[in-house]
């Protein structure tokens, strides 16, 4: 485990450190006393942990704070990311730096498709966190291609999700590294945030966006033709591939044994998570803008939030204790467009939860 990059005050010290895994060399942001209450924050798609910054030093006066750049992201060394076995990598990668770094039952903060990474970890240790803070996640079953609240496919290939959903020539200004007013900038301006919110500290947050490994083996992945609308369905590399419902699916969670407890926390104008996302085709078909879109019956918009409600409420019948909070005039990153509020909301859960302890 090598440091690097440290900074802070008389209260607590900030810092970067390279943590080599039994599988990868993982690049951690940390923030707080180390003898304080662990969170660890695990950043979504198209980022890397310096979204978290900000929230971080709020926290660290109280808490532990650590947050890893997934791999493809950030300083992680970059290994391939497989669509099947995308997603539990990065769970299994996260785990073990959890484990290096001696953290007992932290609690979990997973943004986006950081929330997807937490609930794989949930089903891979049960019982072993605090609590678990899901920020406007993925669905429980991936992200497009799946048709009502049962995550039912709706066609048997997964057409119409994976890399093939995304737009060529973003992928090609992220690959070149553009800053200008159009491209990754435009991306998240328009998406992450509700308009016309701006962060101040919107080019280290684009750098964030342009850590992003470009490729097959990363960001989008590969794509395979389909006989069925639109044309295309989830290759079999790459993290827009292992998000799909071909390949992500943790509705499990509900049978987990023992509980923990989980606030689920977002944005009311979320464009990215929502049941008629502005990135699902099936939507973008249902307003004409992707030609040949098959109907409601065959191909509806994914309901992602209503996905996440039936799994979520199915683990609350199963004994678990589940919270859902919205956060008004908010888009898809609350914690950098509402600070005051989300951290607000999450210090009262994480107080709540500091004496957790497994049945």
């Amino acid at each position: 485990m090598t440091a690097s990059t440290p900074s802070g005050s008389a209260g607590h010290s900030s810092e970067t450190r390279l943590v080599r895994t039994p599988s990868i060399e993982v690049s951690v942001r940390m923030d707080g006393d180390s003898a304080a209450p662990a969170v660890v924050f695990i950043h979504g798609n198209l980022s890397s942990s310096v979204f978290w910054k900000s929230t971080m030093a709020a926290l660290a006066g109280e808490f532990r704070c650590v947050a890893p750049d997934l791999r493809g992201f950030g300083d992680t060394e970059p290994l391939a990311i497989g669509a099947r076995t995308g997603m539990d990598d990065m769970a299994d990668d996260v785990l073990a730096v959890c484990d290096d770094l001696g953290l007992e039952r932290p609690h979990l903060v997973g943004h986006s498709m950081g929330g997807g990474v937490a609930m794989k970890m949930l089903l891979r240790r049960a019982g072993a966190f605090a609590s678990v803070t899901l920020v406007a996640p993925i669905s429980p079953f991936g992200y497009g291609g799946t048709r009502d609240e049962g995550g039912t496919p709706c066609f048997p290939d997964g057409a119409g999700a994976g890399a093939g959903s995304v737009d060529a020539g973003f992928v090609a200004a992220l690959a070149a590294g553009e800053r200008g007013r159009d491209g990754p900038r435009a991306v998240m301006e328009q998406l992450y945030f509700k308009p016309p919110f701006v962060p101040d500290a919107m080019e280290e947050l684009l750098d964030g966006m342009l850590s992003t490994r470009i490729g097959d083996e990363w960001y989008p992945g590969n794509s395979a033709p389909s006989d069925n609308w639109p044309g295309f369905a989830p290759g079999d590399a790459g993290l827009v591939n292992a998000m799909s419902g071909c390949y992500f699916d943790v509705s499990g969670i509900a049978e987990v044994d023992p509980k923990t407890p989980i606030l689920w926390l977002r944005g009311a104008d979320d464009a990215i998570i929502s049941d008629r996302s502005v990135l699902d085709v099936a939507n973008q078909g249902a307003l004409g803008n992707v030609p040949g879109w098959p109907g409601m019956d065959r191909c509806p918009p994914q309901p992602m939030l209503r996905q996440t409600r039936a799994v979520l409420s199915a683990y609350a019948a199963h004994g678990g204790e589940v919270t859902e909070r919205v956060i008004a005039d908010c888009g898809h990153t609350p914690f950098i467009e509402k600070p005051e509020e989300f951290q607000r909301m999450l210090k009262g859960f994480l107080h709540g939860n500091r004496r957790s302890s497994p049945d």
